[in-house]
């Protein structure tokens, strides 16, 4: 059995920055990547980024320069460091946790950006 436990969305002003970390517990075994997605009213759920076990890391074009996606091993735990953070960002933010057997999502946290 393997859970996801996201925090750390809420509300901030344009301009402002807030910080995801989602930490998973349970069986987890050959983690392939971590990454966080997310879902906008209306839309579809978009990949944010993603970091795989060697640590590369892959972003959208919206949000590189803006965004710092970072993973503790130790932990597995996956961050996700949100700046500059504009309205377009507003949605569900969904963390991933990829298996060499399957995906597992976490129930998602709300970000709100206010203009």
């Amino acid at each position: 059995q393997v859970s996801l436990m996201e925090s750390g969305g809420g509300l901030v002003q344009a301009g402002g920055s807030l910080r995801l970390s989602c930490a998973a517990s349970g069986s987890i075994f050959n983690i392939d990547a971590m990454g966080w997605y997310r879902q906008a009213p209306g839309k579809q759920r978009e990949l944010v980024a993603t970091v795989i076990s060697g640590g590369i890391t892959n972003y959208a074009d919206s949000v590189k320069g803006r965004f710092t996606i970072s993973k503790d091993n130790a932990k597995n735990a996956v961050y996700l460091q949100m700046n500059s953070l504009k309205p377009e960002d507003t949605g569900v933010y969904y963390c991933l946790l990829r298996l060499v057997i399957r995906d597992y999502w976490g129930h998602g946290t709300q970000v709100t950006v206010s203009s």
